[in-house]
């Protein structure tokens, strides 16, 4: 045995209730995971009776048909400390052990075992990630471990982990050791098996082979009438149950007293009885097993706490069972899929299929979001509905598109982000491949938690934001179908060029205008071919057009003449087209005959009668037609544009800041605090990010001393963050050259501000006076925030903001983006800064904000540019519980005791 420290006397029950934690399964199932307590030796000895005799071997090096009551009890009490360990639950029964064991000061030895009948759903990797987690919250920077050379699936968790393992092999044992500080092969591996096993729940949801109908009715008016007709009226490609306790049969299919008298398998469980039922309704879906959970039932945290209080019980008591929730109060879900046609949702008609996928939190909208893609010609793939989104999100969504074959768009109707930072994360790498179009309502709309720090971001500013994550933001549901239209059925533009061809010179011109506006760029003035002209000149003028080199995208205005009918227009554009490749090159809206949507005449139509890609949209405007054809430009010029990479900077200290904050935010009781000047030196120093050396002094004398020690000239500052930024800088005198003008400079300062204490500051290299910021955003979660200082600057609002994390192209384009930027490019003549060492600072600032989300703000004021470097001159900073969960550490669910976060 390895012998280990001594350890403290700790309370065994007493764990950091973090660690606590519901995780996905490779499979999409869930466990709970937690620390383990005396009270689970009961539990580990039935492991134990369950696990093979093969098993036990591999874990233990020998038979061990039972365990001792001495290691019984040394396994089931440890420390939390030197001595960890996680017990997996599944209901009420462990099925996953892992334990560390500390060696000496850095090192510990790791190790675990699966019950057979749960080997292979990833159990192994996510112990792993989360006794790595926990051992570096205790000082552990190394795993090392015993495993014998035949175990290949556990040498595979070690080796598939990411982290660089060093092997030994001697006498049939292999050693190995590994450090546990995350790297960007293991951050890269956790993010991809978080991706397969979201993707995966979701999978579950939306391919069914069987789905229960708890409260199934006879009676019309019911929703689990209209759910059961739905069902079967699409034709679900698996086997419906009804399940209601008085009919033998409803709606002609055979109806079951509960879904436990279900002889096989049942995949998703609708539940449409009234609220107060369905805890009644969750036992016997726990017991049979059900992976998924639809409620369509109201009466849960949008009524109130008691409802909040259910609702959290009751998707706590389903992830503990394995099963994944969507709702409550949700409309449903549905698939076009013709393998699977589910139609689980209170809308009564299935769509035509499509290829694009449609997430909403609202169920009161979900059906006019889904009549009106139909009346707009507009195929969905899939479609969630998730209600109060207890559990499942919009980022499981995105996870799932992003391997959805059958989907190629992506639409989103937000009111809140379940997680800011991960929604960033996940939309920016979705949109590299398949395009979003979010809705986001309540944009002003602060949530409690923000209201200290969170600031006020400008329209343009959010709007960038969006753009950062390659999503395209629109402010209705209007322009999210009008933009979808383009993206449905046309293709990407190479350009911002576009040509304008119509047979109104009115209508041209309104276009023209528009598309000026929206920053499109017209590669020739508009084509009127007159109203008199007929459908060969009409076509010949759209040709033109699409085989000009110097046309990226083409806009069509067509008003109908009394004389020809529209249709044989409509006949000339589309065989025009179709002869220029389908119009798979260049993208084309119109607004033909003022129609919306795809009108028949334009549509190309698949195998189910719906139109598909090469069909040209129709809007009832020009300004329609050319917004949405700009959001399309924005967002192919996004994709073209260098991804960058995030980087993070030499000679940072992640460990070491995040004690320094644990240890301040403890000694404020976990409230807010604003940080000393000492302490934000001793911070920001983690990150490379140094402070103009300076002084507080309380004296004349002392301001002299404080100068010839810190080096002449010198700056003496007022205390008052007031008194120093005011225009005529009345709390600050600078380039102090000797021992009298710091001592006049000082008296000076002390009778402004009515305090004897200042601030002695060696004097930085002249430069332009810049910011750099942190603060909280609703829908972004940590923003840095770039500008330069001075009054016009606030007073114009003139700054820039980028999303954590940051690449390296974000903070390139973040120091350049401000209208006054060029002021620090050599504007006039004037030598130019250092902006690399500006892309440095914010770089470095924005590691600061991912590795400690307590820090609620921070503000570098001023930075002096210069072409000498980047100065801090003055640093503040509040930590304080964060917001919004981050997006680091293991891999878990959302915590149930957060609803809507």
């Amino acid at each position: 045995m390895t012998s280990r420290p001594t350890e403290t006397a700790r309370d065994p029950y007493d764990y950091p209730r973090h660690w606590e934690a519901d995780v996905l399964l490779s499979d999409g199932g869930t466990v709970h995971l937690r620390p383990i307590v005396p009270s689970d030796a009961d539990g580990l000895v039935a492991l134990h009776a369950r696990l093979s005799e093969r098993t036990r071997y591999l874990r233990y090096f020998g038979a061990y048909p039972r365990i001792p009551a001495r290691d019984l009890e040394r396994f089931s009490t440890v420390d939390h400390h030197d001595r960890v360990a996680f017990v997996a639950l599944l209901g009420d029964d462990i099925v996953a052990v892992g334990r560390y064991e500390r060696l000496d000061a850095d090192s510990a030895e790791v190790a675990f075992v699966v019950d057979d009948a749960h080997q292979g759903r990833g159990l192994g990797s996510i112990l792993l990630e989360h006794l790595a987690a926990a051992a570096s919250e205790s000082g552990v920077r190394r795993f090392v471990a015993e495993v014998l050379a035949e175990n290949s699936q556990m040498v595979r968790v070690f080796r598939d982990a990411g982290y660089q393992v060093s092997r030994a092999f001697e006498e049939g044992l292999l050693h190995l050791e590994f450090d546990i500080d995350p790297t960007e092969e293991s951050l890269a591996v956790a993010r991809a098996r978080e991706q397969a096993a979201e993707a995966r729940s979701v999978h579950n949801l939306l391919h069914p082979k069987s789905v229960a109908v708890i409260g199934a009715s006879t009676d019309s008016s019911k929703i689990g009438y209209a759910v059961l007709t739905n069902l079967l009226s699409a034709d679900f490609a698996g086997t419906v149950y009804p399940v209601n306790p008085e009919h033998a049969s409803v709606r002609g299919v055979r109806a079951y007293p509960s879904v436990l008298e279900i002889p096989d398998p049942v995949d998703l469980a609708v539940v449409a009885v009234p609220a107060d039922q369905v805890e009644a309704v969750l036992d016997g879906a726990l017991a049979k097993g059900v992976k998924t959970l639809l409620i369509v039932s109201s009466g849960f945290g949008e009524a109130g706490p008691h409802g909040l209080h259910a609702e959290l019980r009751l998707v706590g008591e389903a992830r503990a069972h394995g099963m994944r929730v969507v709702g409550p109060n949700a409309l449903g879900v549905l698939n076009t899929d013709p393998a699977v046609r589910l139609n689980a949702t209170l809308a009564p008609r299935l769509p035509k299929r499509g290829r694009t996928g449609f997430f909403c939190q609202s169920g009161a909208l979900g059906i006019a979001i889904l009549a009106d893609a139909e009346a707009r010609g507009l195929g969905l793939s899939t479609f969630v509905s998730a209600g109060n989104r207890a559990d499942v999100s919009g980022n499981d969504l995105l996870q799932y598109w992003e391997t959805d074959p059958n989907t190629d768009l992506v639409l989103l109707y937000l009111e809140s982000f379940g997680n800011p930072r991960k929604f960033g994360r996940l939309a920016r790498r979705l949109a590299r491949s398949k395009p979003i179009v979010a809705v986001k309502s309540g944009r002003h709309a602060v949530r409690p938690q923000l209201a200290a720090t969170s600031v006020e971001v400008d329209e343009a500013s959010v709007q960038a934001l969006f753009e950062q994550a390659g999503v395209v933001r629109v402010d209705s549901l209007a322009q999210l179908f009008d933009t979808a239209l383009v993206f449905a059925h046309q293709p990407l533009p190479s350009g911002a060029r576009i040509a304008i061809v119509g047979n109104s010179s009115a209508i041209g011109m309104l276009a023209a205008d528009t598309a000026r506006a929206q920053g499109l760029r017209l590669a020739y003035e508009p084509v009127d071919v007159g109203s008199q002209a007929g459908p060969g000149e009409f076509a010949a003028a759209v040709g033109e057009a699409l085989n000009s080199p110097e046309v990226d995208a083409l806009v069509v205005v067509f008003v109908p003449p009394v004389a020809i009918p529209g249709t044989t227009y409509a006949r000339a554009l589309r065989e025009t087209v179709d002869g220029h490749g389908g119009g798979r090159s260049k993208p084309i809206v119109s607004t033909f005959l003022a129609a919306e949507g795809v009108p028949d005449e334009l549509a190309v139509l698949s195998a189910g009668g719906a139109p598909t890609f090469g069909s040209i949209p129709s809007y009832p405007s020009p300004e329609r037609a050319v917004n949405a054809l700009a959001r399309v430009v924005r967002y192919a010029a996004w994709r073209e544009r260098p991804q960058g990479s995030v980087v993070r900077p030499e000679g940072i200290h992640r460990e070491h800041a995040q004690s320094i904050v644990h240890d301040l935010l403890a000694e404020a009781d976990g409230r807010g605090t604003v940080l000393s000047d000492d302490d934000v030196v001793r911070l920001l120093d983690c990150y490379g990010i140094g402070v103009v050396p300076f002084r507080v002094v309380s004296g004349e004398d002392d301001a002299v001393a404080a100068a010839a020690e810190l080096g002449y000239p010198v700056t003496i500052k007022a205390v008052d963050e007031r008194l120093r930024g005011r225009p005529d800088l009345a709390g600050v005198r600078l380039d102090l050259t000797s021992e009298e003008f710091v001592r006049v400079s000082y008296r000076d300062v002390c009778a402004v501000s009515g305090t004897d204490e200042v601030y002695v500051q060696r004097m930085a290299p002249k430069g332009l006076s810049c910011v750099i910021g942190l603060q909280d955003d609703p829908s972004f979660g940590t923003l840095v925030r770039f500008a330069l200082s001075g009054l016009v600057s606030s007073l114009l609002g003139d700054q820039a903001f980028r999303a954590v994390p940051l690449t390296d192209v974000d903070a390139a384009t973040l120091v350049r983006e401000p209208r006054t930027a060029p002021l620090l490019t050599g504007y006039r003549g004037d030598e130019p800064a250092d902006l690399a060492a500006l892309q440095d600072l914010v770089l470095r600032v924005a590691a600061l904000a991912e590795d400690n989300p307590e820090v609620r703000s921070l503000t570098l004021d001023p930075i002096l540019a210069s072409p000498e470097g980047a100065f801090v001159t003055n640093a503040t900073v509040v930590l304080g519980p964060p917001p919004s969960r981050p997006d680091t550490g293991p891999r878990r669910l959302r915590p149930i005791t957060a609803p809507g976060d």
